[in-house]
């Protein structure tokens, strides 16, 4: 039998323990009865409680003696007219949205549809109760030493990002204890933090964090959603990445794991998935937002809404046109900032975020809001620019204050090293921050996040050896991932013996990296690159829990891991790599010469005409060392040697004229066909040629 819960406040949302008891609120519009249930670590239902009392469409009530650990979920009642929108179903037990903790996981079947699963009419009301099949929201207390917890602020021009997933960083790590591998413990273990700082990089990217669910069509196949882009719980670490339980175990270890991070000087950015939920289409289970207000949270087809509008290729898209929607969304991004000390965010498919309509709107309500808040001013702000609805490809169009996932560096890149470049113009853009995108409206180099492998696709060593997808795992006959895979391939005119073709493949992952660090704008280093991870040709491996995704540190690529730590250490000490404003490629006031110049192999100037129609698989940039307009801490100027970074991508070696008027010497810092080489150990005259191997960088430095 219920009971009357007492008033209680309708804020916060979520479950707020004070020290006696708990305060329930949740937001139903449409609502027309909210239940709260209790549950004992069994599982077991011991207390029921009405929400009576409903404030500003927020329903909520006050339970004393209520604490820390304690399980819960909510029952909605209302009307169940899906041709309306309506989803209401009593029967079904609903995750609280504000949930700060989540545990236990869907045990799929006909009870968690809010229909008669297993008919193709979804109109028709499921009597079934899905609470024994139903993961509980968990009332957490919210303390945590953070001691002097300082956030490390790294500036946009000195940020180098790792995307890494907090599992498959750790699961083979012999230097981490079993039990700590593969959670958010084993990330901030000493042996996991003493890799990132060797590196050098400056901020972890983790995968999605928030709580998620593995879909029914994966557990079918004994497969899991190990990538995670179906949350369920936008303020509830993921309970899977934790090893000290889930019934608030894992708020308490996230927060550690920052504070060591942190304490390391390394920033914390989460990958957001904020543009769907795992609830899926009208077809889908009601695990939450579907129970407590489909219309509310969920973007419904004007004229038919019984269906989702779906620009995510999920099933549904969150309804940012609603004010409780946009709040859930900026309620979650400061409680992860304030509570949690995250460092910022990567949105997800954010060109879905942006759309009020159906058109992507960069002055948005959700930009509008975001910009104006004191909590997330400071933060980095990151979009994946696109989405899968008409006109969701918006790369460049993002205001100012947002960095992105900059995909025409990535192809651009690929197609250069794979010799299938139709000029060179495109490259000296990407190289220089894509002006081009960027510099029209405000923004710097830094808003280009640059990259040349993401989790979605080929690691860099499958980059340079398959032509062809291999995602055989995946169980869908190898028709998933992307058929357009930019992979190199060494064609007819490259080498045949295999030791020759190993050598290659290994110079091509230097080539791109080399290239990634000497390019203007924000580097990000997909996670185990830098040891020669390989998924065995699998470039879809969302699913693939297992050895194809986690890192292999046994068989880990030592020479690739020194060079990129070289390369990284290269860009640090030399801010010419890192400049804060775009080159102009003109005279500044007192100097000689240009911030930045471009050479064809003969050691001249490219001309106008060269860009469109002379050298396509060549390139010389020159930065000037002395032309940085930044400013130092102090409002010092900042000056720096001159670097030539000479790049070759034909199949045959050559010989590069160094030019002339720039320095007398040069000496080779890095050279991809010299891996081991120790800097300075060969130099070059003005007007000397240079040999260079068929596709290989060098990087030289002015020395007078």
């Amino acid at each position: 039998m219920s009971r009357a819960a007492w008033p209680g406040r309708n804020a916060p949302l979520g479950a707020t323990w004070d020290g006696e008891g708990t305060n329930f609120a949740v937001f139903s519009e449409h609502a027309e009865a909210v239940e709260l249930d209790l549950f004992d670590a069994g599982g077991q239902l011991t207390a029921t409680y009405d929400l009576l009392e409903r404030t500003d469409l927020h329903w909520h009530g006050y339970v004393y003696g209520v604490g820390p650990d304690q399980l819960y979920g909510y029952r909605v009642q209302g009307r169940y007219e899906p041709q309306n929108g309506l989803r209401f179903n009593r029967n079904k037990l609903l995750l609280d949205p504000y949930a700060n903790a989540i545990t236990g996981n869907p045990r799929w079947g006909a009870e968690v549809y809010g229909y008669r699963w297993g008919e193709a009419d979804d109109t028709v009301p499921s009597a079934a109760d899905s609470a024994p099949s139903m993961p509980r929201s968990v009332v957490v207390d919210r303390y945590f030493p953070w001691g002097e917890d300082v956030r490390p602020n790294t500036s946009w021009a000195d940020t180098v990002i790792y995307e890494t997933h907090v599992r498959g960083f750790t699961m083979r790590h012999p230097e981490v204890p079993h039990a700590l591998r593969g959670t958010y413990a084993g990330l901030s273990h000493p042996a996991a933090i003493e890799h990132l700082r060797k590196l050098g990089i400056s901020a972890v990217e983790l995968m999605p964090v928030h709580h998620f669910i593995d879909p029914p069509h994966l557990v079918e196949k004994g497969l899991r959603n190990y990538w995670g882009y179906d949350s369920i719980g936008y303020f509830a670490p993921e309970a899977r990445y934790s090893a000290a339980g889930s019934l608030g175990g894992q708020v308490r270890e996230f927060k550690a794991m920052v504070r060591a991070l942190h304490r390391a000087g390394l920033e914390v950015i989460l990958d957001v998935v904020y543009n769907h939920t795992a609830e899926g289409n009208h077809l889908g289970p009601t695990l939450s937002f579907r129970g407590i207000d489909n219309p509310a949270y969920y973007h419904l087809e004007e004229d038919d809404k019984r269906h989702y509008w779906d620009v995510t290729g999920t099933g549904n898209t969150l309804n940012v046109r609603q004010p409780q929607t946009l709040q859930l969304i900026m309620d979650s991004l400061r409680y992860w900032v304030t509570e949690m000390h995250v460092d910022g965010f990567r949105f997800d498919l954010a060109a879905a975020l942006a759309r009020q309509f159906y058109d992507v709107d960069r002055l948005s309500a959700f930009f509008d809001i975001i910009h104006q808040d004191p909590v997330l001013a400071h933060v980095k702000l990151i979009a994946e620019p696109w989405d899968v609805g008409p006109g969701g490809y918006q790369v460049g169009n993002f205001p100012v204050r947002w960095a992105e996932w900059n995909g025409r560096y990535r192809d651009t890149i690929r197609d250069y090293w794979r010799g299938q470049t139709a000029g060179v113009s495109d490259l000296a853009y990407r190289l220089t921050g894509s002006s081009d995108l960027y510099q029209e409206d405000g923004r710097r180099p830094w808003a280009s996040v640059n990259f040349v492998t993401a989790h979605d696709g080929f690691t860099l060593r499958d980059l340079v050896s398959y032509n062809q997808k291999h995602n055989d795992a995946n169980g869908e006959d190898n028709r998933d991932g992307t058929d357009d895979n930019r992979s190199w391939n060494h064609g007819a005119e490259g080498p045949t013996d295999d030791a020759e073709i190993n050598t290659l493949r290994a110079r091509q992952q230097r080539n791109f990296l080399a290239t990634l660090f000497v390019s203007q704008g924000c580097p990000m280093v997909l996670s185990g690159d830098e040891i020669g991870r390989t998924q065995q040709g699998n470039n879809n491996a969302y699913c693939q829990d297992d050895a194809i995704s986690w890192l292999d540190w046994e068989h880990a690529d030592r020479e690739l891991r020194h060079f990129t730590e070289r390369l990284i250490a290269l860009r640090r000490e030399h801010p010419v790599l890192r400049r804060q404003r775009f080159f102009t490629g003109q005279l500044g006031r007192g100097h000689k010469r240009k911030d930045i110049a471009w050479f064809r192999r003969n050691g001249r100037e490219m001309t106008d005409r060269d860009w469109t129609t002379g050298e396509r698989q060549s390139l010389g940039m020159l930065l000037n060392g002395e032309m940085i307009p930044d400013r130092g801490p102090r409002g010092e100027r900042i000056v720096d040697d001159s670097l030539l970074v000479l790049l070759h991508s034909h199949y045959e070696d050559t010989l590069w004229q160094m030019p002339t008027g720039w320095g007398s010497r040069w000496e080779v810092l890095v050279d991809t066909a010299r891996p081991d080489e120790v800097a300075g150990t060969r130099t070059v005259g003005a007007g000397e040629a240079l040999p260079m191997v068929q596709r290989s960088l060098v990087i030289l430095r002015s020395r007078g």
